[in-house]
């Protein structure tokens, strides 16, 4: 029997919340309602007893712990001291879509919640075989996501109008030229028609 859980990348304050540094990422965000649409799937998911867990990235003051320069992206960002660092508003899951009872899963390094973490031995503890993705971005976490939880042996399940990266136009691309040689894709409405 397939058992599902919902991970949800990088939904946080600092990425496309209240204290964004990605203001373009947050407008398609708006536009696309993908946190509303997100929010539909957790709904759905806690109701029927489906496991979410968000998967959220955070930084040390002293960067311990973090690759900084082996991606020009990342040594980019941390000039900022301050960008994402643990225990600040910005590396808090975005209010409207957590709940007592939710799981996180922190790294400190890379784009894809799989690796250095705890997050498929969770997974494997909760007996889940397939993953519902939500979040961002379509450019790095999501595909990241899914190629590492389909080299792990689950089945993956991305929510369509739940996702986004920029530009759009190439987000839209990375949908249909990668994510469907990956994943099942679905909107929101239609995810928990595909079973749990």
């Amino acid at each position: 029997m397939e058992r599902t859980a919902v991970l949800v990348m990088e939904m946080q304050r600092g990425v496309v919340g209240d204290v964004t540094r990605f203001p373009e990422l947050v407008a398609v965000c708006d536009k696309r309602r993908v946190v509303a649409n997100a929010a539909e799937v957790l709904r759905g998911a806690r109701s029927a007893g489906v496991p979410v867990i968000h998967c959220t990235a955070a930084f040390r003051a002293d960067r311990a712990g973090s690759h900084t320069r082996n991606s020009p992206f990342l040594a980019h960002l941390l000039k900022d001291p301050a960008h994402m660092l643990e225990g600040t508003a910005a590396v808090e899951v975005l209010p409207e879509l957590w709940e007592p009872g939710d799981l996180e899963s922190r790294r400190h390094h890379g784009f894809s919640p799989f690796t250095g973490t705890s997050l498929d031995m969770t997974l494997r503890s909760l007996d889940v075989t397939r993953v519902v993705a939500v979040g961002v971005s379509l450019n790095l976490g999501i595909q990241g996501l899914a190629i590492e939880a389909v080299n792990l042996g689950y089945r993956v399940t991305v929510v369509t109008d739940a996702v986004a990266g920029i530009p759009d136009d190439y987000a839209q691309a990375v949908l249909d030229h990668t994510i469907g040689l990956l994943a099942t894709r679905v909107t929101a409405a239609r995810v928990w028609e595909a079973g749990r």
